[in-house]
């Protein structure tokens, strides 16, 4: 079973940062593009950032630069590096990531979610 854990949530001020972290457990064999959704209140959800294998990454156009998203292969982990935040990035934000566990070179890699960790940026 795989599963994928989100940490670092919480509450800031206007300007301030946080670090997310995702991490995947479970059985299986590799982890490709992985990516940071959220959802504001009220709103659907959006892509934030995502990153492939080589680690090349691509941003919404809204993070305007304020966001970084890393991942360390060795670790199953991926980060989202938050700065300057505002009131505007408060969300319930969520890893996703695509994940093969057979352990055949061309097997099917399927799409898993976090449960989703809260931001709240207050003003």
């Amino acid at each position: 079973q795989v599963q994928l854990v989100e940490y670092g949530g919480g509450e800031v001020q206007s300007g301030g940062s946080l670090r997310l972290s995702c991490v995947a457990s479970g059985n299986f064999a590799r982890i490709g593009t992985m990516a940071w959704y959220r959802q504001p209140p009220g709103a659907p959800r959006e892509l934030v950032a995502s990153i492939s294998t080589d680690s090349s990454t691509n941003y919404a156009d809204s993070m305007n630069g304020r966001f970084t998203i890393s991942r360390d292969n060795d670790k199953n982990t991926m980060y989202l590096q938050m700065d300057s935040l505002s009131p505007a990035d408060t969300a319930v934000y969520s890893c996703n990531a695509w994940i093969r566990t057979s352990r055949l070179s061309n097997g099917n890699y399927a799409q898993y979610w976090g449960q989703g960790t809260q931001v709240t940026v207050s003003a």
